[in-house]
């Protein structure tokens, strides 16, 4: 590939990527602060709250199958994926709009309609953008440059959320409405720009292959009977069944076990800001080793430096600040590799067999990462229960801090060994994905007609 061509190419992941910036921004927010701001602020049972977020997310994993199958076989004026990304881009400014800025008298009603449109738009957006960005980059290489991009978006995203949220604490400490204005704020001001410089990108990468009607039975077995998929799936679960857990517990370990709860959101943004280094150094590593090895050695260093926490003291504060900055030049290494790994095997599909499964496999990819992440507090949060650790509880005994400082190292590192181990048998690697794309490129090869 010509410099220019990498040049153009760039240009057009970043624009595409766009959208992760407001999508990225508000997903912290959502999780992380909006259900105890609406118990406590609006008076909004926890109940009720914990309720319509599991409906929401329901449906969001409902939609995602649908919305990738569908999308494979749109076709309109604006190509296959553009649609999907309009429709969704304005359902989720919609509904980001009203979770940020609710009425006063915030009800049931207008909670349920805000995270069903929230959580619809960023079904009928995520697949099809991811699959647009695989069908932008054909190259092997390319896809690792693409995914990292989009990671180094999703990095800068978090860190500009998490900012304000130690800004809205500094200046009025537990005012729940100032930071609701401030996360809403950054994400309708970053949108509206954002999905014009996605839906405006004016290349469409590979030529539209329109796939044929999967049965709910036919997807099943193009799913389950890929085994090259199905190794990607697992290992991104487990990577993020580890990154949840971290997540998950973070706040309990810096709060309970080091005693210092002024760095709760503080510890979230040191490591995220150099999070933002992380997207180019592992995009340079991908295309040294190949995303297979690269992705093998981003889970093991991430494992390694999860166990080290098992070394972490209260006194010893200056090891945390290391393995922080450590983790965060590793953040989102092993998720970039297999991002872009769902593309080569659809691609590998599409040769033998002439379906166009792209936004199939993704859908399924981020199901994937949504189990992984509701495995994450399924386990982490009974086992550190088990050990005795209560946060509702002034003083923990010291069995229930080493419970929860073990399942904080443990757990991460585990997952992140499997993730590993699991990768390791993927066999797709550069020369057989040119060898791919060689035969996907030719005219006259029957694979590319569509299934019948």
């Amino acid at each position: 590939m010509t410099t220019r061509t990498q040049s153009q190419s760039t240009a057009s992941f970043h624009r595409l990527a766009a959208i992760y910036v407001p999508v990225t921004a508000a997903a912290q927010p959502v999780v992380a602060w909006l259900p105890a701001i609406f118990a406590r602020d609006y008076g909004v049972s926890l109940t009720l709250v914990g309720t319509l977020y599991l409906a929401g997310q329901l449906l969001n994993c409902a939609l995602d199958p649908v919305v990738g199958a569908l999308s494979d076989r749109t076709q309109s004026r604006f190509g296959r994926r553009r649609p999907w990304i309009a429709g969704g881009g304005v359902l989720f400014v919609a509904g980001s709009a009203m979770l940020f800025f609710p009425p006063p008298d915030l009800g049931a009603g207008w909670l349920a309609v805000a995270l069903s449109a929230y959580y619809a738009g960023l079904a009928l957006l995520s697949t099809p953008l991811l699959a647009w960005s695989g069908e932008l980059a054909p190259d092997y290489h390319d896809r690792t440059r693409a995914a990292s991009v989009f990671t180094l978006w999703q990095s800068v995203a978090l860190v500009g959320a998490l900012g304000l949220a130690a800004l809205a604490q500094h200046l009025r400490p537990g005012d729940g409405q100032l930071q609701l204005t401030l996360f809403g704020l950054l994400v309708l001001v970053a949108a509206i720009p954002a999905l014009w410089l996605t839906l405006s990108n004016r290349d469409d990468g590979l030529p539209s292959l329109v796939a044929t009607p999967l049965t709910p039975t036919a997807a099943l077995r193009a799913v389950f009977g890929n085994p090259l998929l199905l190794r990607v799936l697992v290992s991104d679960a487990a990577v993020r069944a580890g990154q949840g857990i971290r997540t998950t517990l973070l706040l309990f370990y810096v709060t309970f076990y080091l005693g210092r709860p002024e760095w709760g959101a503080g510890l979230f943004l040191f490591q995220y800001a150099f999070g933002i280094l992380s997207a180019p150094i592992w995009q340079r590593i991908g295309v040294r080793l190949g995303k297979r090895n690269a992705a093998i050695l981003a889970e093991v260093l991430q494992a390694l430096i999860n166990l080290g926490l098992i070394l972490t003291t209260p006194d010893r504060f200056w090891l945390v600040l290391a393995l922080a900055f450590a983790q965060g030049l590793t953040q989102g290494s092993g998720n970039i590799m297999l991002r872009s790994m769902v593309a080569d095997v659809a691609d590998k599909q599409r040769a033998e067999t002439g379906e166009e499964r792209a936004g199939l496999y993704y859908s399924i990819f981020a199901l994937a990462d949504k189990l992984g992440g509701a495995l994450a507090a399924g386990i982490a949060l009974p086992l550190i229960a088990w050990f005795g650790f209560d946060p509702k509880s002034a003083v923990n005994s010291p069995q229930a801090l080493d419970g929860l400082l073990l399942v904080f190292a443990i757990g991460p590192a585990l997952a992140h060994a499997i993730s590993a181990a699991v990768i390791m048998g993927f066999s797709l690697d550069a020369d057989q994905h040119h060898a791919i794309r060689l035969r996907l490129n030719s005219a006259a090869d029957p694979a590319l007609q569509p299934a019948e």
